[in-house]
C-alpha cells in the first residue's frame, strides 16, 4: 500500500481576504492557479456554483484534470465536506490515481493582505517510486524553508 503524504504551503497575497476568497472558490480562479500545466473541470450539474455554494458532504461528480488544459488524464470525485465562508474550506475526495485526496485551504488577514495556507494530504493507489537525486532532507537538518513542508508516513521533510 502507498504511504499517505501531507504537503503544506503558505503564501501571503497582496489583497484583502474577501477578494482572495472570491477568487479561490471560483472555478476560473482554481484554473488560474493550476495553469499553464493543468486545468480542472467542474462536475456536470454544478455550472455556476463555486466551492462555497455546493452541497456539503455529497459527491458532486467527476472533476476532470486536463494536462495543458486539453488532455484529460485523471479525475477527482469531488466532495466538499466543510466550508467556513470567507475563511476556510475542506475537500475530501478520491481520484482515479489517489485513494485519498484532501485539500484544506485557510485564509487569514495580515495587515491588509491575506495569508493563504494550504494543506494537501494524499495517498496514491499505486506506490510512487523515489528517483535518484530527489531531495529528502529531514526536518532540522540542512536547509529549511519557511513556507513549505512535506510529511510522509508521519515524518516531516523540508521541500529542500
Amino acid at each position: 500500500m502507498s504511504a499517505t503524504t501531507t504537503v503544506e504551503n503558505e503564501v501571503v497575497v497582496p489583497a484583502g481576504v474577501a477578494a482572495v476568497w472570491a477568487r479561490v472558490v471560483d472555478p476560473d480562479g482554481i484554473n488560474h492557479e493550476l495553469r499553464p500545466w493543468l486545468t480542472m473541470t467542474m462536475p456536470r450539474g454544478t455550472t455556476g456554483l463555486a466551492i462555497d455554494s455546493v452541497p456539503l458532504g455529497r459527491p458532486l461528480g467527476r472533476a476532470w484534470l486536463r494536462l495543458f488544459g486539453i488532455v484529460p488524464f485523471d479525475f477527482d470525485r469531488l466532495v466538499v465536506v466543510e466550508v467556513q465562508p470567507g475563511r476556510r474550506f475542506l475537500e475530501r475526495s478520491s481520484m482515479l490515481s489517489m485513494r485519498l485526496w484532501e485539500h484544506e485551504r485557510t485564509l487569514a488577514p495580515v495587515a491588509g493582505r491575506t495569508r493563504v495556507h494550504d494543506r494537501v494530504t494524499f495517498r496514491p493507489r499505486l506506490p510512487v517510486p523515489s528517483w535518484p537525486g530527489r531531495p529528502r532532507t529531514p526536518r532540522g537538518c540542512g536547509r529549511k524553508t519557511a513556507s513549505s513542508t512535506v510529511t510522509t508516513a508521519g515524518t516531516a521533510w523540508d521541500n529542500g
